[in-house]
This record gives C-alpha cells, sequence and structure tokens, in this order.
C-alpha cells in the first residue's frame, strides 16, 4: 500500500520529468532557432563579402583599363614628338627655301658675265637645303597643272585658261611643305576658273 507521501514523491518525481521535457524541447527549440539565425547571418555576411568582392573587381578592371589607355595616348604623344616636333623649325626655314629659290630665278634672269657660275652656286644651295628636308620627312608640294585641292593648296586668284582644265591650278606662287604627311604650309596657287555657260539671250 502507498501512504500519502509516496503519491506525492511520485507527483513530483512526473513533475520534474514534465518539466525536465518542456526544458529540453525548449532548448531543442531555441537551438534550432539560434542555428537557423546563424546561417542567415552567415548567408547575409558571404553576400556582402561577394558584393564588395564584385565592387572591387570593378574597380580594379576599370583602373587597368585607365591605365592602359594613359599608356597608349603616352606613347602616341611621344611618337607624334618624334614625327613632328621639327614642324615649328621647318616654318621658320621655310622662307630661306623660298628667298634661295627666288634668288635662282632671279639669277637665271641676268646674262651678265660671271653670272653662270653665280647661278650653278645658288641652285646646287637650293638643291642641297631641299635634299635635307627630305632625309628628315620634309616635302615640298608643288601642284602645277594639278586639280585644285583645298586641304593642301590655297587659292590666292582664278585665271582664265583656255588651255587648261577647269579647277586646275595654273600657276603656283608659293610652294606648300608637308612634314611626314602632315601639312606644315599650304601651297599658295592660282585656279583656272571653270566654264561659265551663257545664258541664252
Amino acid at each position: 500500500m502507498t501512504g500519502p507521501e509516496d503519491v506525492e514523491s511520485n507527483k513530483t518525481d512526473l513533475l520534474g520529468e514534465d518539466l525536465e521535457s518542456d526544458q529540453d524541447t525548449q532548448s531543442n527549440l531555441n537551438s534550432d532557432s539560434s542555428e537557423e539565425n546563424l546561417k542567415d547571418s552567415e548567408e547575409e555576411e558571404f553576400e556582402k563579402v561577394h558584393a564588395e568582392l564584385e565592387k572591387q573587381m570593378d574597380i580594379t578592371l576599370r583602373a587597368e583599363a585607365e591605365l592602359q589607355n594613359v599608356l597608349k595616348r603616352t606613347a602616341r604623344e611621344v611618337e607624334n614628338a618624334h614625327k613632328y616636333g621639327l614642324e615649328r623649325f621647318i616654318q621658320n626655314l621655310l622662307p630661306v627655301v623660298d628667298s634661295l629659290e627666288k634668288a635662282a630665278e632671279a639669277s637665271a634672269l641676268d646674262q651678265s658675265e660671271g653670272s653662270d657660275t653665280a647661278i650653278e652656286g645658288i641652285n646646287l644651295c637650293c638643291k642641297l637645303f631641299v635634299d635635307v628636308l627630305e632625309k628628315e620627312g620634309i616635302k615640298a608640294i608643288d601642284p602645277l597643272g594639278e586639280p585644285f585641292d583645298p586641304s593642301e593648296h590655297q587659292a590666292m586668284s582664278m585665271v582664265e585658261n583656255s588651255d587648261m582644265e577647269p579647277n586646275s591650278i595654273a600657276a603656283v606662287v608659293q610652294k606648300g611643305w608637308k612634314l611626314n604627311e602632315r601639312l606644315v604650309r599650304p601651297a599658295m596657287v592660282m585656279v583656272v576658273k571653270g566654264n561659265e555657260t551663257k545664258p541664252p539671250e
């Protein structure tokens, strides 16, 4: 027979077991919840790190592309400096060439004694000068008889000449010059007028 004390003891034991069971269940629930929270925070952290990594990669790629552009631009500028560095110097020399050519032309008209030697000397100087310029990539534009090209020629006046094609160059007032295919000075020319048809009377 069980006394009231035994019944009370059994009740306490059962109550204790129920409490422990509830605590275990609560503990398991808390454990599952904390694991889920931990997973969520890890995923968020991973996404943040991934986004930051992509951003840094994009910045790096842009910086590399900009560096390549700067290197190409610098190389092009250095090349142009080598090719066209003489341009200002050439512009200062061209009047000297013009003067030598004019002197040669004027000497050719002089028929006095000893003029042949002077003419020959001037022509040789002029030829030597032009040869040196050509070695440096500087070429004369002497377009007599060629079609007028506004990118290389500057028209000084229009003339009538039935023996030449309309819009062709009848006379070169002053030669033009190019440095490595870049125009330094346009040729100053006289251009043949086009055929103008008279309106019927």
